[in-house]
């Protein structure tokens, strides 16, 4: 492209915002080099790591989550190209949970970090400063979960009879299966975790339940044509996900925590019974029900699955 004509399309471009194209070069005479330090906030980034103890391991501790967060905000970032795409091919849906399951891959394969990367001793003493946070209190997670699947699926197995499209989101959202963590269903009490998580976030949740309620990834794949919902592709694609979302990434957490809480003598630092809240089995949260066998869905958590995660032609 010729300068005259780059300079016409820089012109056109910034004269539609009501910048003149003198201002908006004069402005470029001044500007300073982008670097790499500056673009990615280097230096802002590296200063978020702020310890409660002295014990060298909880330094990887927080920064081991906060990679969790940065993942879980891509994450997000590519089901809102889905959600708000109007019309969608099977091939970019595709392309978007192929990049959430490589995400969710390395959050699975990562947690070696946390199981084999810090003394079990240190983390013991940190843990206790931490009560009641727990990673129970990612925001992200939860919508990524409102995100993905219809809220029906999100609600603990025991009351999902009790649960329909009438049912208004603030109900729903007193028996999503993660409340179990924290709530004792038969006194209405709830833990200080619990409390703490919901005054923080609840309006916010109960908003993105409702935004996402006709737009999360099943509607959106219920709402393609019956020729792309057939596309083995897309279907192995969501299988995948929601397999490596709802069993692998459990697992490999359950298993991390299981190496420094034991047999279930200590309790989270939320207070939780962590085997009953962590363990696919116990959850039942599946995120596209309707694309696993009964079989499937009767092991889900038992069995890993592997050999019939990926349909063959």
């Amino acid at each position: 492209m010729t300068k005259d004509k780059l300079l016409q399309q820089i012109e056109e471009k910034y004269k539609k915002l009501g910048v003149p194209l003198n201002t908006m070069l004069e402005g470029l005479l001044w500007s300073t080099p982008t670097t790499y330090w500056d673009y990615i906030q280097t230096d802002a980034l590296l200063g978020l790591q702020i310890p409660r103890t002295t014990e060298k391991d909880e330094m990887i501790f927080i920064m081991y989550h906060q990679v969790n967060e940065l993942l879980f905000k891509m994450i997000l970032w590519e089901i809102e190209q889905v959600a708000q795409s109007k019309e969608i091919t099977a091939e970019k849906f595709s392309m978007h949970l192929a990049r959430i399951s490589r995400y969710f891959d390395m959050l699975s394969n990562s947690f070696s970090v946390m199981q084999d990367g810090m003394e079990v001793e240190q983390y013991l003493k940190f843990r206790n400063t931490l009560a009641p946070a727990s990673g129970f209190q990612s925001a992200q997670y939860r919508k990524i979960e409102f995100a993905s699947t219809e809220l029906i699926n999100l609600i603990d197995a025991r009351f999902r009879d009790t649960i329909d499209r009438e049912t208004p989101f603030k109900n729903a959202f007193e028996h999503l299966y993660w409340q179990a963590a924290g709530k004792n269903y038969e006194t209405g009490k709830k833990s200080a975790l619990l409390n703490l998580f919901e005054n923080k976030y609840m309006g916010d949740f109960i908003d993105f339940m409702e935004d996402y309620n006709e737009i999360n990834l099943a509607k959106k794949f219920k709402q393609l044509p019956k020729e792309t919902q057939e596309n083995i592709d897309l279907i192995n694609a969501m299988r995948h996900y929601d397999h490596t979302v709802n069993v692998k990434w459990v697992m490999a957490h359950y298993n991390a925590a299981n190496k420094y809480l034991g047999d279930g003598d200590i309790k989270a630092t939320g207070g939780s019974h962590w085997q009953k809240y962590m363990h696919p089995r116990y959850q039942r949260r599946i995120f596209f029900p309707n694309l696993w066998s009964e079989n499937e869905l009767k092991n889900w958590g038992i069995d890993n699955l592997e050999s019939c995660e990926i349909l063959s032609n």
